[in-house]
């Protein structure tokens, strides 16, 4: 998508902000530390930072410290991505192996997201493209997440290059998803791959929901479960896809339905 191109003015800051997402990464990597810890550990320095009155005590010595409130306690303790509960996890087919390697880095997304920090864009897109790269089944280059992206197990999505994830989107990837190159999708999209029966909400089908390369799926459009989004398509403003939208066509309403085929003969 066609976009400014924005740097920072001070080149330093630039270099402190890639810096300190590849030192995430590098510990994040790192077979010998626990991702858990490590995410806990970040998320005090984001949330609990102190630089005037000496270090900041650790983790350990605050949860320890009859000194500390115990509202500061339950705090600290949700820092630590082993003491919440996401949604996600009480789903039935959730993969337990999978999900827990995961989920403390999806717990990094969505508190670095509501912190000062994450209003940041150009810090959040390399923070979030760093993590996408970790948590997906694939992910390409060059992919912008704005805030509050959010997914339900983040290892079913396949995502190509140079996407964008606009504020509030939600993939639920029960099932899998697979999103193409080029794809554009605005605020408050919603892309699912798992459905109910309508007369049994225990009878859940998981299907394979996939975005074409280079579709655009507009301000609060639905894709829902099994439906195939083709190339160049586009999903106008409050769209509901019930049906696979073919290649080039300009589907709008709900259901939605083809209003216009693109030309590009």
């Amino acid at each position: 998508m066609a976009s400014r191109l924005v740097t920072l003015p001070h080149p330093e800051i630039d270099d402190l902000f890639r810096r300190f997402v590849d030192d995430l990464a590098r510990r994040l990597d790192d077979p010998t530390r626990d991702r858990n810890d490590v995410v806990r550990d970040t998320l005090m320095g984001v949330y609990h930072a102190r630089l005037n009155g000496g270090p900041q005590p650790g983790y350990e010595a605050l949860m320890h410290d009859p000194a500390v409130p115990l509202s500061t306690k339950a705090e600290l303790a949700c820092l630590d991505p082993r003491n919440v509960t996401l949604e996600s996890e009480y789903y039935a087919e959730v993969d337990p192996a999978r999900f827990y390697r995961n989920k403390p880095l999806m717990w990094l997304w969505i508190m670095f997201d509501r912190s000062p920090l994450g209003h940041n864009d150009h810090l959040g897109f390399l923070l979030r493209a760093m993590l996408a790269k970790r948590i997906f089944r694939s992910c390409g280059d060059n992919v912008r997440f704005f805030r509050n992206v959010e997914f339900s197990f983040g290892y079913n999505i396949s995502c190509g290059s140079n996407t964008v994830f606009h504020r509030e989107v939600f993939v639920d990837d029960r099932g899998e998803v697979v999103i193409g190159d080029n794809v554009s999708m605005s605020d408050y999209v919603n892309i699912y791959s798992h459905a109910h029966d309508i007369l049994d909400i225990n009878d859940v089908s998981l299907g394979r929901t996939e975005i074409g390369d280079g579709t655009r799926l507009t301000y609060h459009a639905v894709v829902l479960s099994g439906m195939k989004v083709g190339r160049d398509a586009m999903v106008g403003t409050m769209g509901v896809v019930t049906r696979d939208v073919p290649d080039h066509h300009i589907n709008v309403g709900i259901p939605a339905k083809t209003v216009k085929v693109k030309d590009r003969g």
